[in-house]
């Protein structure tokens, strides 16, 4: 049994220690946002937040989350992030998605990169890559993703 904080609220999961925080998210909780895409930490499309930084929650234990705050696409998109409204709704404006798969870690990624920056910081275009470097989109609608989350510094500024 593990006590998680996950999207400010507790929640305990009947799993074993070293399963993946995807396993418990999906399997045990019914919180589907969060999407398998490879297991190997490789695509992003698994995208969390531990304490405000971005991780692969297909590789990441559940004993990893103990005493600590994980918040998923549920929680970072229902509005009352306003780091993740601000990314959600430039994401709809750039109209971003196609397919749709690797979009709910896209946007954890986007929003925890955003977080870390300095108030009112207007990264560049390398900025943006490098920090979404991490999430594969088979689509290809990175130069979209690119547009949407400088657009989403600029509203949070």
């Amino acid at each position: 049994m593990s006590t998680l904080n996950i999207n400010g609220r507790s929640h305990t999961v009947d799993v074993a220690p070293d399963t993946p925080i995807l396993w418990a998210l999906r399997d045990s909780l019914g919180l589907t946002g969060t999407k398998f895409g490879c297991g190997a930490a490789l695509c992003g499309a698994c995208t969390v937040h531990m304490d405000g930084q971005a991780i692969r929650s297909c590789v990441t234990p559940i004993s990893a989350a103990q005493g600590k705050r994980l918040a998923t696409i549920e929680a970072v998109t229902d509005g009352r992030d306003r780091v993740g409204a601000a990314v959600h709704a430039a994401w709809v404006k750039h109209d971003v998605a196609q397919c749709g798969y690797c979009q709910s870690g896209q946007i954890m990624s986007a929003t925890a990169f955003l977080k870390s920056l300095p108030k009112g910081t207007q990264p560049s275009a390398a900025e943006i890559d490098a920090a979404m470097a991490g999430n594969i989109c088979r689509c290809g609608t990175y130069a979209r993703i690119r547009a949407a989350v400088a657009d989403a510094a600029k509203a949070i500024a």
